[in-house]
């Protein structure tokens, strides 16, 4: 049997629940496949900007969220002159960004999409020019499942000819920090010759993203807890004053990784982690997937239900999203090139772009718009 649904959602994490919670009440059959009951996990903060905050509060899943906001960014580069700091009165918002658990925002999501969830995992797809089919595993064993459109919203696990793939040669530690002197509400971003050091507030704490060159990152995750503040002070400064303690330390690779269509065969189209893996410089990565979920879902609304996953729904997707995929891509990246390296000409040039936009406050609101809002700079 092959049972048949307007459209099947692959993956359950945020940006997944956000597009099956945002079809809700829309009349459409939505299935939302997701493997497992969300669960907390392992502590891992993320920064949503105030964009991705009005993304969920279009589905009621804001308040109530434990969340920490950013209501100043200090960016500066080590060992050079020039810093810039972009503050949330500039834009008139509540606060530029928030820090929150990845685990307790998939538990507050899951149940706004509840409805849709059927608790398992696409273990193959296959485009269709009327319908598109995907094979599930469950506890009860395969099933095949028919949809007008399919959204792969499971991670970055899907090669083909259409992907794009850099390896920065840098992996990053992250780890909840303390230390002495903690700012409410400021961010800090330090670009060090290694790659960017970001500092969030989380709680009474910071969330640390700490980028090194991936020879490196063996021997500083190696370090006892003294060693491991002793060298982090030294590569972020005094600024906070001492480093006091250090929680669990994890560590990923970083690699750019896209597909360079949002679709990855007739109606079957990719979002977030699918469709892009970014370099967590200026926390980019969740922020877009969420404006992909968002958008696609108020598309998927305003479309005949005849209509989802035609050629011409295709061409609406790729024309809404290319312009903020590919200015976030290439932003993203080109931070990464210009900070993460010890050539003293681009320090000069770093230290001078910092100080200008420091002195021109229409510049940098538009910058800061950037970040929180995508390549329209428009909420």
């Amino acid at each position: 049997m092959t049972r048949e649904v307007d459209v099947l959602v692959a993956g359950g994490g945020p940006v997944g629940a956000v597009l099956a919670a945002s079809l809700e009440g829309s009349g459409l059959d939505v299935a939302l496949v997701d493997p497992v009951e969300p669960a907390s996990g392992r502590l891992r903060p993320i920064a949503l900007s105030h964009g991705s905050r009005l993304v969920l509060e279009s589905v009621g899943a804001f308040a109530g969220l434990d969340a920490t906001p950013i209501e100043t960014i200090h960016v500066s580069q080590a060992g050079g002159f020039g810093r810039t700091a972009m503050r949330r009165e500039e834009l008139d918002v509540p606060a530029l960004g928030y820090v929150v658990d990845l685990s307790a925002l998939a538990a507050h999501l899951a149940p706004r999409a509840a409805g849709a969830r059927v608790r398992g995992r696409v273990l193959r797809w296959e485009g269709g020019a009327d319908r598109a089919t995907a094979t599930l595993g469950t506890a009860s064993g395969e099933e095949r499942w028919s949809a007008r459109l399919v959204v792969l919203a499971d991670g970055g696990g899907h090669a083909g000819a259409g992907v794009s793939q850099k390896d920065y040669g840098q992996t990053a530690i992250a780890a909840t920090v303390a230390t002495e002197a903690a700012p409410r509400g400021v961010a800090w971003e330090r670009f060090t010759p290694q790659g960017p050091l970001a500092l969030l507030p989380f709680a009474d704490r910071y969330a640390l993203v700490w980028t090194v060159a991936a020879s490196a990152a063996g021997r500083i995750l190696a370090l006892d807890e003294p060693a491991f503040l002793r060298a982090l002070a030294e590569a972020f400064g005094g600024r906070l004053g001492r480093f006091l303690a250090a929680g669990p330390r994890t560590s990923y690779p970083l690699v750019l990784r896209f597909q360079r269509e949002p679709f990855a065969a007739p109606r079957v189209v990719l979002v977030g982690n699918a469709a892009q893996t970014l370099h967590p410089v200026a926390g980019q990565g969740l922020n877009l997937g969420l404006r992909d979920a968002a958008e696609l879902a108020a598309l998927i609304r305003a479309t005949p239900r005849g209509e989802i996953g035609t050629p011409a729904f295709a061409s609406r997707v790729a024309a809404g999203r290319t312009s903020d995929r590919y200015a976030t891509i290439g932003l993203t990246d080109s931070l990464v090139r210009v900070f993460s390296n010890s050539n003293p000409a681009l320090a000069v040039a770093r230290g001078l772009g910092l100080v200008a936009l420091d002195l021109a406050p229409p510049v940098r609101r538009f910058f800061a718009r950037r970040m929180i809002f995508g390549a329209r700079a428009l909420p």
